[in-house]
């Protein structure tokens, strides 16, 4: 036997037994009255759950199985969803159910939850299934709405910069020189780090298969070129998107979740110059300084591996150098920074712009502006190659 669950004192366990007559339902169909009932049900012998009796004794018709439910003592809606159960499953075994003894209350009880019980069933929501292609155009036009309200906030930071140009009391020096200090002074380090390693990635590679020619002396050409047109701005862009422009996003979206933006608006303060013009405006100074500084450190890394891989000397680099950079390949390189810096203030600030509820979508938001930044500055690069080789530079 199945042991069952206890009930509260005073409370009769609700039951089910099976006689010659048909069923019997007795005890409290209560919440407190009903635990352990569906397994006592599961138990009953399969070979008697529908008794048919075709005596007249009984008065029930051949096929039909009587439900006595006088003996029940309580019924609430726990119970009387139960007894419904108990009905359906007997009809689905081909019994037409009987109910007798059924008291008034009760019979109304029971009704009220059979037709609470059909109306949920029926306002039970369809799950549609869409397709690949619904979800494609879905995303499309979510992505060209989102690159409307870029432009949008582009063009916003445009005037106001525009604002600024002809109204210069206007520009926050003291912001202006945080942001320089923020984006640029406090990035040398990581900067340095990982331009010095770029040089010396640059010239191991090349060197080898120089070496095997026994060009070594062209590792001028392959470390100067690369770094300062291509690899050093690059790098650096990427370096400052993840530090610099994830920051962005992070305090303007805080300050969006504690209503400070809210909060200038209504003093009269325009957000874009307080949050947005000093970022855009330090980053464009801070991102070619720290290109320079990157083209520095890289040839100083190349520099390094040459003399000790391909034993040419400082001397040799530096006597080569001037005749292989021209002045219009370093200024290749330093002017993509300020294109590089404009993407990433302006991605980054307008993702904080967008944060809505509280820390989760700053989390999200900020990777949104990472992703995007980075992605951009690639693009915006890629285009700078073509162009500048359709025009022969």
């Amino acid at each position: 036997m199945t042991a069952q669950p206890p009930s509260p004192v005073g409370i009769t366990p609700a039951v089910v037994e099976i006689g010659a007559d048909g069923w019997a339902c007795a005890g409290a169909w209560t919440l407190d009255g009903i635990p352990g009932l569906e397994q006592r049900l599961a138990g009953l012998p399969a070979a008697r759950c529908c008794p048919s009796t075709g005596s007249g004794r009984t008065g029930v018709l051949p096929g039909s199985v009587r439900l006595d439910t006088a003996a029940i003592t309580a019924l609430d809606t726990s119970g009387a969803l139960q007894l419904l159960k108990l009905i359906a499953t007997l009809e689905q075994q081909g019994s037409r159910v009987h109910l007798h003894g059924l008291r008034e209350t009760h019979r109304e009880l029971l009704e009220l939850v059979r037709n609470r019980r059909e109306a949920a069933g029926a306002l039970t929501p369809q799950i549609k299934t869409e397709n690949g292609l619904v979800r494609l155009g879905q995303a499309t036009l979510l992505h060209l709405s989102s690159g409307f309200l870029f432009l949008s906030f582009v063009g916003e930071a445009a005037l106001a910069l525009a604002r600024v140009v002809l109204q210069p009391t206007r520009l926050r020096g003291r912001a202006l020189m945080v942001a320089i200090e923020t984006a640029g002074v406090n990035a040398l380090p990581i900067i340095a780090l990982l331009s010095f390693m770029m040089g010396i990635v640059i010239a191991y590679q090349g060197g080898r298969q120089l070496e095997f020619y026994g060009a070594n002396i062209f590792i001028v050409e392959l470390v100067s070129l690369t770094m300062l047109r291509e690899l050093a701005p690059l790098i650096t862009a990427i370096i400052v998107a993840g530090r610099t422009g994830s920051s962005y996003t992070a305090q303007i979206g805080t300050m969006q979740v504690t209503e400070e933006v809210d909060a200038l608006r209504t003093i009269g303060i325009p957000p874009m110059d307080l949050l947005v013009l000093p970022k855009l405006l330090g980053l464009t100074v801070a991102l070619p300084l720290l290109t320079l500084f990157a083209d520095a450190l890289s040839v100083f890394g190349g520099m390094v591996m040459a003399q000790v891989m391909l034993d040419v000397s400082f001397q040799d680099f530096l006597d080569r150098f001037p005749r292989v950079v021209t002045l219009t390949s370093f200024m290749i390189g330093i002017g993509k920074a300020p294109v590089f810096a404009a993407i990433i203030a302006l991605v980054g600030c307008y993702q904080g712009f967008r944060v809505r509820g509280g820390a989760d979508s700053v989390g999200r938001q900020t990777t949104v502006s990472v992703v995007q930044s980075i992605f951009l500055v690639i693009a915006a690069d890629a285009v700078f190659s073509v162009v500048l080789g359709g025009v022969g530079l």
